[in-house]
């Protein structure tokens, strides 16, 4: 029995991703209602005993224009934290903010969808 309790466990680890990716909003429409207005990549390469913090802001030219989905995606599946800190699903502007741990880097790709 705990072979397989240790079988599974294995399993469960290896199946779970490591990346923290976000994805707000509506990203996908079979109707193509929604469309990629924005799509950035930001790195940012490790250095020893410091977190990296970047700060992404985007902002449409007419105000009327909305925001209707945003996806963060972690291309090195790190221990980075991507966060949305103003704006967003909504508003016509997003401000995000890319944080590393300690001593590692990022590497991110940040769609907007409208």
């Amino acid at each position: 029995m705990s072979k397989y309790l240790f079988i599974c466990l294995i399993c469960a680890y290896i199946s779970t991703g490591h990346g923290k990716s976000v994805i707000v909003g509506q990203t996908y429409d079979y109707n193509n209602v929604v469309r990629k207005v924005h799509e950035q990549s930001v790195e940012a390469t490790a250095i020893p005993l410091f977190k990296r913090v970047q700060e992404v802001f985007f902002e449409f030219p007419q105000p009327e224009q909305k925001i209707k989905g945003i996806a963060i995606k972690d291309l090195e599946n790190g221990l980075a934290e991507p966060s949305i800190t103003r704006g967003g699903l909504g508003f016509n502007f997003v401000n995000i903010k890319l944080k590393s741990e300690r001593g590692s880097g990022f590497k991110f790709v940040i769609e907007i969808y409208a």
